[in-house]
Protein backbone atom coordinates (compact mmCIF):
# COMPACT_ATOMS: atom_id res chain seq x y z
CA UNK A 1 0.00 0.00 0.00
CA UNK A 2 1.56 3.04 -0.93
CA UNK A 3 -0.54 6.43 0.74
CA UNK A 4 0.34 10.12 -0.41
CA UNK A 5 -0.98 12.76 1.95
CA UNK A 6 -1.84 16.05 0.90
CA UNK A 7 -3.34 19.28 1.66
CA UNK A 8 -0.90 21.17 4.35
CA UNK A 9 0.07 24.62 4.05
CA UNK A 10 1.06 28.15 5.92
CA UNK A 11 -1.91 29.71 7.67
CA UNK A 12 -2.58 32.33 10.79
CA UNK A 13 -4.03 30.88 13.63
CA UNK A 14 -7.97 30.41 13.67
CA UNK A 15 -7.52 28.77 10.29
CA UNK A 16 -8.94 25.35 8.56
CA UNK A 17 -7.21 23.01 6.34
CA UNK A 18 -8.47 19.91 4.93
CA UNK A 19 -5.91 17.06 4.64
CA UNK A 20 -6.16 14.89 1.81
CA UNK A 21 -4.94 11.08 1.60
CA UNK A 22 -4.68 9.10 -1.00
CA UNK A 23 -3.76 4.74 -0.86
CA UNK A 24 -2.61 3.16 -3.83
CA UNK A 25 -1.20 -0.46 -4.46
CA UNK A 26 -4.02 -2.30 -2.63
CA UNK A 27 -7.42 -1.58 -1.26
CA UNK A 28 -7.51 -0.15 2.53
CA UNK A 29 -11.13 -0.25 2.19
CA UNK A 30 -10.91 -3.11 5.14
CA UNK A 31 -7.91 -1.69 7.31
CA UNK A 32 -8.36 1.50 10.13
CA UNK A 33 -7.15 4.22 8.85
CA UNK A 34 -5.20 7.28 11.16
CA UNK A 35 -3.39 10.71 11.41
CA UNK A 36 -0.52 10.98 13.46
CA UNK A 37 1.81 14.36 13.03
CA UNK A 38 5.36 14.91 14.22
CA UNK A 39 6.47 18.37 15.63
CA UNK A 40 10.90 19.11 15.31
CA UNK A 41 12.14 17.33 17.96
CA UNK A 42 9.34 15.53 19.17
CA UNK A 43 7.93 12.36 19.02
CA UNK A 44 5.62 11.44 16.29
CA UNK A 45 1.95 11.29 18.00
CA UNK A 46 -1.30 9.99 17.82
CA UNK A 47 -4.14 12.98 15.93
CA UNK A 48 -7.53 10.37 14.87
CA UNK A 49 -8.40 7.35 13.57
CA UNK A 50 -11.51 5.84 11.85
CA UNK A 51 -12.13 1.87 11.41
CA UNK A 52 -12.52 0.48 8.47
CA UNK A 53 -16.80 1.33 8.20
CA UNK A 54 -16.49 5.08 9.67
CA UNK A 55 -18.23 3.84 12.52
CA UNK A 56 -15.73 4.47 14.96
CA UNK A 57 -13.70 7.32 15.16
CA UNK A 58 -11.30 8.34 17.87
CA UNK A 59 -9.47 11.76 18.68
CA UNK A 60 -6.16 12.75 20.84
CA UNK A 61 -7.56 15.07 23.87
CA UNK A 62 -5.39 18.14 21.92
CA UNK A 63 -7.48 18.26 18.77
CA UNK A 64 -11.38 16.38 20.40
CA UNK A 65 -13.42 19.19 18.52
CA UNK A 66 -11.80 21.06 15.97
CA UNK A 67 -10.64 18.58 13.93
CA UNK A 68 -12.99 15.73 11.61
CA UNK A 69 -12.00 12.67 10.21
CA UNK A 70 -13.56 11.10 7.68
CA UNK A 71 -13.27 8.59 4.62
CA UNK A 72 -14.24 7.26 1.58
CA UNK A 73 -13.39 3.51 2.09
CA UNK A 74 -14.38 2.38 -1.87
CA UNK A 75 -12.15 5.62 -3.10
CA UNK A 76 -9.29 4.78 -0.63
CA UNK A 77 -9.07 8.37 0.79
CA UNK A 78 -9.11 9.52 3.95
CA UNK A 79 -9.88 13.55 5.05
CA UNK A 80 -8.41 15.38 8.13
CA UNK A 81 -10.98 18.49 8.81
CA UNK A 82 -8.78 20.50 10.89
CA UNK A 83 -10.68 23.72 12.36
CA UNK A 84 -9.26 26.55 14.97
CA UNK A 85 -5.81 25.66 13.83
CA UNK A 86 -3.07 26.79 16.68
CA UNK A 87 0.29 27.63 16.32
CA UNK A 88 1.09 24.08 18.37
CA UNK A 89 -0.91 21.99 15.63
CA UNK A 90 2.36 23.21 13.61
CA UNK A 91 3.91 19.58 12.42
CA UNK A 92 4.17 16.93 9.57
CA UNK A 93 0.94 15.17 9.25
CA UNK A 94 1.11 11.37 7.97
CA UNK A 95 -1.58 9.19 7.10
CA UNK A 96 -1.24 5.67 7.84
CA UNK A 97 -3.22 2.21 7.18
CA UNK A 98 -3.83 0.06 10.24
CA UNK A 99 -3.08 -3.49 10.46
CA UNK A 100 -6.85 -4.36 11.29
CA UNK A 101 -10.32 -2.64 10.58
CA UNK A 102 -10.28 -1.36 14.53
CA UNK A 103 -9.31 2.05 14.83
CA UNK A 104 -6.76 2.74 17.74
CA UNK A 105 -4.53 5.07 18.47
CA UNK A 106 -1.04 3.05 19.11
CA UNK A 107 1.29 3.90 16.36
CA UNK A 108 2.06 0.12 16.21
CA UNK A 109 -1.08 -0.98 14.92
CA UNK A 110 -0.61 1.10 11.80
CA UNK A 111 1.98 -0.78 8.78
CA UNK A 112 1.56 1.58 5.93
CA UNK A 113 2.73 4.71 6.16
CA UNK A 114 2.80 7.98 4.09
CA UNK A 115 5.34 10.79 3.21
CA UNK A 116 3.70 13.71 5.28
CA UNK A 117 2.33 16.71 4.62
CA UNK A 118 4.00 20.08 6.57
CA UNK A 119 1.41 22.43 8.46
CA UNK A 120 2.34 25.42 9.53
CA UNK A 121 0.15 28.07 11.85
CA UNK A 122 1.40 31.01 13.00
CA UNK A 123 0.26 33.23 15.66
Amino acid sequence: VQLQASGGGLVQAGASLRLFCAASGRTTSNNAMGWFRQAPGKEREFVATISWNGGNKLYADSVKGRFTISRDRFKGTVFLQMNSLQPEDTAVYFCAAGRSSIAGSDINQYAYWGRGTQVTVSS
